[in-house]
């Protein structure tokens, strides 16, 4: 039985699929929750919400507390594993790939700003 997190169904299956074309099963995942600290309150500090995940066959760790719920976090960690495997495997092609992803985030923020600066452009600025 696969899992579900609580992201949407699209998220799942590409995970799903990320994870078997890399060869991660479940079966090679130890996952250990902690507490976690900083930012969300007394949620963090009472609820272990930190996900602490070792993938055997690589002995690669991943350590996550983004988010303020356990399920999250385990989604996170796994994106993340699949992510370090993928760099290892092919290490250019990620490096394109997050040269394309920071472009495209520069553009979107440059794009916003411009949007923002129109919008409140004071009245000295016209014409007489």
């Amino acid at each position: 039985m696969p899992l579900t997190f609580p992201v949407s169904v699209e998220k799942n299956h590409s995970l799903q699929r990320r994870m078997e074309v890399l060869g991660i099963s479940e079966v090679d995942l130890t996952e250990r929750f902690v507490k976690s600290g900083g930012k969300g309150g007394q949620n963090v500090n009472k609820v272990s919400t930190a996900v602490h995940l070792v993938h055997k066959p690589s002995g690669k760790q991943i350590k996550c507390s983004v988010y303020r719920t356990q399920g999250l976090n385990r989604y996170k960690a796994r994106d993340l594993l699949c992510l370090e495997l993928e760099r290892e495997l092919n290490p250019a092609n990620t490096d394109a790939t997050l040269k394309k992803l920071r472009k495209k985030k520069q553009d979107k923020h440059r794009k916003s700003l411009k949007k923002r600066l129109e919008k409140e452009k004071p009245e000295w600025n016209e014409p007489m």
